[in-house]
């Protein structure tokens, strides 16, 4: 009897490692707020299922609960991988509501913003430790990636033992530097991209397939 429970539990582990491996892979998109992360999530989402995560905006922490694209299939150079985008909330150390003022926000509105964007910094924290497989880190190509948010991040994704991909966006902007952004985290290949415009989006799949697959 023991021999024949022994033997159904190993052929029940072989099976469901066998079904896991063809689960999509749930790969989060991360990075501080306004660097495009939802703009990348968008443009994957509609070349390969015609469909968008959710809107964009110039104003900071526009996305402030996870959203999630299930089963975009993505083949390149004959490699095919399945996942499931997680468009995260931008992380940050701290939300003030007064950053909304700015943007011709009424306080009631900026203030329930605020907090907002802060629960969804503390849902963000939750999916990168517990429920993602992989990392897309997205960066402003524009600005200075020596920040305490990005080295934290970073080092919470290597501590997981993630793959992670470093993007340097929005290369079309006057200012976009990719080399400062390579030079901070050498320890990974940095691609550079523009979201919003389209460029360079075959390596950024090519890589996707490459690590993700």
């Amino acid at each position: 009897m023991g021999l024949l429970t022994n033997l159904r539990d190993s052929i029940s582990r072989v099976t469901d490692g066998l079904f896991a491996a063809d689960e999509p892979k749930r790969i989060g998109i991360y990075g501080p707020p306004n660097a495009g992360k939802t703009t990348l999530a968008n443009r994957i989402a509609r070349d390969w299922t015609g469909d968008a995560v959710g809107p964009e905006s110039h104003i900071p922490h526009e996305t402030r609960r996870a959203r999630r694209k299930e089963n975009v299939e993505i083949e390149r150079n004959g490699r095919s991988v399945t996942i499931d985008i997680v468009d995260t909330p931008g992380v940050t150390t701290k939300v003030d509501y007064k950053e909304f003022l700015d943007h011709d926000m009424e306080k009631d509105d900026a203030v329930r913003r605020s907090r907002e964007a802060t629960e969804g910094v503390a849902e963000a924290m939750h999916w990168l430790r517990e429920d993602v497989d992989g990392v897309i880190y997205v960066l402003d190509a524009t600005t200075d990636p020596f920040t305490q948010v990005n080295t934290m991040l970073i080092g919470i994704i290597e501590s997981q033992d993630l793959p992670a991909l470093i993007l340097a966006n929005k290369t079309d902007l006057p200012g976009a530097d990719v080399k400062q952004i390579a030079n901070a985290f050498p320890q990974h290949e940095t691609i550079p991209l523009s979201a919003l415009e389209g460029d360079n989006m075959d390596e950024v799949y090519t890589k996707i397939a490459e690590y993700f697959g």
